[in-house]
């Protein structure tokens, strides 16, 4: 049985734009439908039966978030003598993703290095990393996040019919636009 990925959820981020747009707090804590924007992340994420990994240690940028969930993650592994599966790398401000997503990107990442999800023409998220990519995912830092590995290793993208791979919570107005979908409007 093949080893599958562990779920990176990235939750460190400062969150400068919701709150210049008139939000207040964490932007994960932000309400939305009952629970919390990260909450609903968190419920996909484990939906999918897939191992995850919370990264929200306020590191100074996402590259330097990932660095450390891959090298938090790999110390795991090593330690249990588990094969490394590689990563799936997910904002936590995307409470629509779907578990099926996560599944689907877990499981082309078996036969690429590198898989990105597409919907409509546009780049989401989770960005599955196979184990090969671990020291170029180490050497990351500041705030570009993965784009470089993504070039270096040229990203397969797979086509997803998930809108909440391309929605994320950046401002008040995205928060408003998701409960709306979320309502099926």
């Amino acid at each position: 049985m093949p080893v599958m990925p562990i779920v990176i959820i990235l939750a460190g981020g400062r969150g400068a734009r919701f709150l210049a747009s008139g939000g207040y707090g964490s932007k994960l804590q932000a309400p939305l439908a009952g629970k919390t924007v990260l909450q609903h992340t968190l419920d996909a994420v484990k939906a999918s039966g897939l191992p995850w990994h919370l990264e929200d240690g306020g590191r100074p940028g996402m590259g330097d978030s990932i660095a450390a969930a891959v090298r938090a993650t790999w110390s795991a592994a090593s330690r249990f003598g588990a094969e490394r599966g590689g990563w799936l790398i997910l904002p936590a401000d995307l409470p629509l993703i779907r578990a099926g997503t996560l599944h689907v990107v877990a499981t082309a990442l078996l036969d690429h290095e590198v898989v990105v999800p597409i919907y409509h023409g546009q780049r989401g998220h989770p960005v599955g990393f196979s184990a090969r990519c671990g020291q170029a995912l180490l050497d990351l830092g500041g705030d570009h996040g993965a784009a470089p590995v993504i070039q270096a290793y040229a990203a397969i993208e797979i086509v997803v019919n998930d809108v909440g791979c391309v929605t994320d919570i950046d401002t008040i107005d995205d928060l408003k636009v998701v409960e709306q979908l979320m309502n099926g409007a």
